[in-house]
């Protein structure tokens, strides 16, 4: 069972809510709804699953409902219709003691524009959570000083929060969310006001953190390259409606509609895609199995000038040229091992293709994709890193001797 399932969530604005959702079930469209109702239909049948310890990035533009949605997680905004079930309970029912439980010790936010108060230190604003639950104050406090160490603001205790930068602002509202412990850390745009470079940096320290801390992190932007970077797994949302739950590889390489088609056009591929989405399935010739005849026809029929050699176990040996194959096979030679070229490149399946241009660009030959066991997985053709790059999936790249 996923740690959050949500189920068909609407939520409509406006004073008769029920009597526009009556309408939306009958199949009218928004525009359609607001202009017999004046009502607003923010989110509609959006269904989600999300796993414990994942980064679930939902993104869109403007005006699509994702804030809407984290909201309704802990109900800061209360959902016309649907579920929201956490490990199977349905946060919707709760009433207001186990709703105040939930948002104290299971689910903490952290906002766009900080949500500090000025008038506080940052060592209390970071115990301000405990604070509110009662907790005596050394107990908060030393929680406090520890995860203002593990966002990195050791020594800024008694600063306010005008005397320090927009980015050291937000690690600090990151720890007030971390005190209370929560198991899911719901962030809203939290980068999105910060410097480009604060930004990147910020994106990377959350990205370090979540390595120690594996917290289930539902994170919402309108930035696809900060989706993308994120993301364990991504959703995109269009007039309130989910249009796409996936990888970013998944989301770059089969996007489901012209609208994601668009939305990821100009993405910097080489930062996202990895040579397992541009590998391609290699044929390939065995020492102790196949000679040089043997290879040559394989060779043949598939077009090519060179293949991969594997042994039994399909670990990497090296490659056969075909004029080297040819050779031997005049001379009658029945062994590969002697006419290997045993220096070809190689990868791992999750190496960026950014990575990969230098390595293409200085060699003739294939990469081969390789497991931890050498065991080989596929090959890159140079222009299958072109094709990717261009946004060609590995069926639509051109195959290439080798």
């Amino acid at each position: 069972m996923a740690l959050i399932e949500i189920r068909d969530l609407t939520k409509i604005f406006g004073p008769r809510p029920q009597e526009a959702l009556a309408l939306v079930r009958q199949g009218l469209s928004k525009e359609e709804v607001m202009a017999q109702t004046g009502h607003a239909v923010g989110l509609l049948n959006v269904s989600l699953s999300i796993e414990a310890g994942e980064v679930f990035v939902i993104m869109g533009l403007s005006g699509s409902g994702k804030s809407t949605l984290v909201r309704c997680l802990n109900r800061l905004i209360e959902p016309t219709a649907g579920q929201v079930l956490l490990e199977g309970r349905d946060i919707l029912a709760l009433d207001e003691r186990g709703l105040r439980e939930l948002r104290q010790k299971r689910m903490a936010m952290v906002f766009q524009r900080f949500g500090l108060l000025p008038h506080r230190t940052v060592l209390e604003n970071v115990a301000y959570g405990l604070e509110v639950q009662g907790v005596p104050k050394a107990v908060r406090e030393e929680k406090a000083r520890k995860w203002l160490e593990t966002v990195g603001l050791t020594g800024w205790e008694r600063s306010y929060p005008s005397q320090l930068s927009g980015g050291m602002q937000q690690r600090v509202g990151i720890a007030r969310a971390l005190c209370n412990d929560p198991d899911i850390l719901l962030m809203d745009e939290p980068f999105s006001a910060l410097d480009p470079l604060i930004r990147r940096e910020m994106q990377s320290e959350l990205l370090e953190l979540q390595t120690r801390l594996n917290k289930t992190i539902i994170f919402i932007t309108h930035d696809l390259d900060e989706a993308l970077r994120l993301g364990d797994r991504i959703a995109i949302l269009k007039d309130g409606q989910v249009v796409q739950v996936g990888t970013s590889e998944e989301i770059l390489t089969h996007p489901a509609d012209d609208y994601v088609a668009d939305f990821t056009r100009d993405v910097n591929r080489s930062r996202v895609l990895t040579a397992r989405s541009v590998m391609q399935k290699p044929r390939v010739a065995v020492v102790g199995r196949d000679g040089p005849r043997g290879a040559l026809k394989l060779m043949q029929e598939q077009g090519l000038s060179s293949v991969f050699v594997v042994d039994r176990e399909h670990r990497l040996v090296g490659l056969l040229q075909a004029e080297v194959a040819i050779g031997a096979a005049q001379q009658g030679e029945t062994s590969l091992n002697d006419l290997i070229t045993r220096d070809v490149p190689t990868t791992k399946p999750d190496t960026l293709l950014e990575a990969l241009i230098p390595i293409a660009a200085s060699h003739r030959w294939p990469i081969a994709v390789l497991d931890e066991e050498r065991r080989l997985l596929g090959i890159i053709p140079r222009v299958a890193v072109l094709a990717g790059l261009a946004g060609r999936t590995e069926a639509e790249a051109p195959r290439q001797a080798g």
